[in-house]
Parts: C-alpha cells; sequence; structure tokens
C-alpha cells in the first residue's frame, strides 16, 4: 500500500496532529521525516493534552510503530526528557519506537550557536526558536557533524569523537567573543545519557524498506509547513529542512513511487511564528480575535502568532508545490461571528496584479493583497457534524476556498475533539473518544 503523507501547506501551525492522529487508526507506521525539536504537535485525548517535539505524535496509539527519520536533527536530552514524559503516562515505547542511526545530532553548543546567530543579526533576526535546529543542519551539510549512529561506538570512541566536535566549536565560538564550552563536560554527559536511548538506533531505510514489502500501512509526518521549505519558502525567513514532499522522500529513504497520497494541512485563516513577509497579516482587531479564538500561541515557544486571512495565492503555491491530492481545513470554527471573511485571491505589485507566489521574500514583502469578502455565518461551525449541518454561509467559504486553490477538500475540522471533524468523503474509520486540537 503506497505511503500517506502529512505535510503543511502554510507557514506551519496549522493542526497536522490533529489528522495524523485520525489516519493512525488506518495506519500502521508514522514517521518524522524532517525538523527537531522546533516542532510541536499537540495532541488531545480523554486521557489529556500530549505535546511532541521529537517524537511521532501518532504514537498514542498502543500498536502503532514509530520511527524518527534519517532527515531529522534529534536532540538526545530533549528525547529523553519527552520519552519520559510519555512513560509517566502509561505509554510505553520499547519495542516499537525506532532512531534513524543517520539522523544528525543536536549538541548543547547547537543550542548556544544558534542565539548568537540570531544576536548577530540584530533586527534582521529570523526568529529561530533557539533549539539549535539550523546549526545542526549546517554541520550536517558541512560533514563536521554527529549522527545517531555514532553513539553506538564504544564509549572511549564516542568520547574522543565528541570532544574533537566541541574543541572545533570553541574556535568558532571565538568568532563571536563568546566562552569556550568544556569539551570534557559535553562527552561525559553524552556518555552517560547513551545508554538510554542506543537501543532505539537502527537503519530506518532498510526497515521502511521492509515494512513496505510486508504490507504495512505507513504514514510520513512532516513539521512545519511548506511556506518555510529551505528551499521553496520565504527564505531567509525559513526553517533549515525541507518540509515540503521532497522532505519526506529524502528524509526517510522511500522512493518518490512508495508515496501515494499526499495531504495538505491548511488553516481557515493564516498564521506565522517569527519574522517574514505576511502578506494578509492583520495588525487590528480581527487579527486579534482570531488568535484569541484560536489561542494562536506556539506549542515550542508559547509566543502569539501572526495572523491573518487566508491566502489562497501562497495556498495555491503549495498545493501545486507538493502534488497535494486533497486538503484538511483546520480550525474552520474560529471564524464564527464574523460579519465578513475575506480571501487574498491576488497580489498587488507594482508591475500589476499577480497570482503567482513570489520566489524571494523582498518581492512579498512589497506585495499588498488582493481580497474578495464573502459573508460570515451567524451559525455556530462547531455544531456542525455534517457538511450539510454547517451553515449555509460557511458551506460557501469552504466550496470557494476548494475552487481557488485547486485540490478537494476532504476534512473540515470545527473543533479540538475527533467529533468535530466533518469527512466529505467519509471513507475512512474512526472512534470519537478524544481529539487533537
Amino acid at each position: 500500500m503506497p505511503a500517506t503523507v502529512i505535510l503543511g501547506g502554510q507557514w506551519g501551525d496549522e493542526g497536522k496532529a490533529k489528522v495524523v492522529d485520525y489516519l493512525m487508526r488506518d495506519h500502521d507506521v508514522v514517521v518524522r521525516y524532517q525538523g527537531g525539536a522546533n516542532a510541536g504537535h499537540t495532541v488531545v485525548t480523554d486521557e489529556g493534552v500530549f505535546k511532541f517535539h521529537q517524537i511521532p505524535s501518532g504514537v498514542l496509539y498502543p500498536d502503532t510503530i514509530a520511527v524518527m527519520g534519517n532527515g531529522m536533527v534529534v536532540d538526545p536530552f530533549a528525547f529523553l526528557d519527552e520519552m519520559q514524559g510519555l512513560m509517566q503516562r502509561g505509554i510505553s515505547l520499547d519495542g516499537r519506537l525506532y532512531i534513524s542511526s543517520a539522523a544528525a545530532v543536536v549538541m548543547p553548543f547547537h543550542r548556544l550557536l544558534d542565539n548568537l546567530h540570531e544576536a548577530d543579526l540584530q533586527g534582521e533576526s529570523i526568529g529561530s526558536t533557539g533549539k539549535g535546529i539550523g546549526p545542526t543542519y549546517a554541520d550536517k551539510y558541512t560533514r563536521r557533524g554527529l549522527r545517531m549512529g555514532d553513539f553506538l561506538l564504544p564509549k572511549e570512541e564516542l568520547f574522543d569523537l565528541v570532544t574533537r566536535k566541541v574543541e572545533y566549536t570553541n574556535r568558532v565560538m571565538e568568532v563571536f567573543n563568546a566562552p569556550a564550552v568544556s569539551p570534557h563536560k559535553i562527552a561525559t554527559d553524552i556518555i552517560n545519557v547513551r545508554d538510554l536511548f542506543a537501543h532505539f538506533i537502527a537503519d530506518t531505510q532498510s526497515l521502511l524498506h521492509g515494512f513496505r514489502a510486508d504490507g504495512r500501512r505507513i504514514l510520513l509526518e512532516g513539521a512545519q509547513g511548506a511556506l518555510l521549505d529551505i528551499d521553496h519558502g520565504t527564505y531567509p525567513f525559513v526553517t533549515s529542512s525541507s518540509c515540503s514532499i521532497g522532505g519526506a522522500i529524502t528524509g526517510t529513504g522511500l522512493a518518490p513511487g512508495d508515496i501515494g497520497r499526499i495531504v495538505g494541512i491548511y488553516k481557515a485563516y493564516t498564521t506565522r511564528v517569527g519574522n517574514g513577509p505576511f502578506p494578509t497579516e492583520l495588525d487590528d482587531v480581527d487579527g486579534a480575535s482570531i488568535r484569541d479564538r484560536g489561542r494562536e500561541f506556539g506549542t515550542t515557544t508559547g509566543r502569539p502568532r501572526r495572523c491573518g486571512w487566508f491566502d489562497a495565492v501562497a495556498a495555491s503555491y503549495t498545493v501545486r508545490l507538493n502534488g497535494i491530492s486533497e486538503i484538511a481545513l483546520m480550525k474552520l470554527d474560529v471564524l464564527d461571528g464574523f460579519d465578513t471573511v475575506r480571501v487574498c485571491t491576488a497580489y498587488r505589485t507594482p508591475d500589476g496584479e499577480t497570482r503567482e507566489f513570489p520566489q524571494h521574500a523582498t518581492t512579498l514583502e512589497s506585495c499588498e493583497p488582493v481580497y474578495e469578502e464573502y459573508p460570515g455565518w451567524g451559525g455556530a461551525a462547531s455544531k456542525a457534524r455534517s457538511f450539510d449541518e454547517l451553515p449555509p454561509e460557511a458551506r460557501r467559504y469552504v466550496e470557494a476556498l476548494e475552487e481557488m486553490i485547486g485540490a478537494r477538500i476532504t476534512f473540515v475540522s470545527v473543533g479540538p475533539d475527533r467529533s468535530q471533524t466533518i469527512l466529505r468523503e467519509p471513507a475512512y474509520s474512526f472512534d470519537t473518544a478524544g481529539g487533537t486540537d
């Protein structure tokens, strides 16, 4: 059975965890394929709220096999905290979680470098989470980084390897006039924790191909969103990994032909965290209302998200970029009660109107949104359990978005609970105990 890919179609925070949670009942294996502890996926069940940063969010199903793919950057200390938090709540990962031996390692000094780089940018900072993601990917591509497979070396060899890496980093720190870090302490800390997670490390590329051969149903869980993709996003205000469809392939070792279904996740409006251009941003009472109603604060950083109307130009771009076959439209209920809702259908530029998403962030910064207005709905979308039960104006809004962005909207989320998800083409089997945000 071809794999399913879940990816964000905006600037992240679209609500991917809810869709992953839904679809895991029809899948056997969940794989995170990029990013690291800069991600924040929240799942709400009858047992409470679970916040995931590195471990795939589909792991809450007890028979699910979870894989942290080679495209990820893994912070071993943050991983242990996350794992122990799950274990304390009765969720064991032994025997069903695997970490790619080829995944890059986030070291303590990477977080220091991350903050130094941000400070050096001064007024042009990216808005990094400070989790060390960018410097870790930089070391990966300059071939100076550690990989998870290095933790399987004899302790003496691992200690020497880490020591050399820290000594090199101290030379880099001198450029920033920053104090050196202790090679002995970091190497000792690594040795002290390696046995707590070494048994999770595996050749996940071979593992996944074995699962495919056995007919296991695989779901690939992306982090962030396509507009933050290192190649195709609003560079330089992007993340450091490929969070578009290409990352699902390079970050797992699966082949393009192994991918079947590509589900793009979009909010019924748009949000962004950190700096960078955002044409539909609302710096007014409507933006504040969306933020408050949607509880738009970062899972990882707690920062308030910037909020604005739906951007159909950007959405059409990410649908085409990723070959998205269907869309999950999240948080439609947040727009309940607005007299009118607006959708950006084009950009106004010095050269005239365009429906093309610009390649460069500086160009996007100068774009002004061209809006179409739609009547709001007086009823509560959150009460609907089928598409026909939505207020007529809400149905028209969904249909208009579908036509503009060129992909079928098969999921409409109208609240945090599983039961508050409308399946326009109900081809899947779910229960209704719990949900996600």
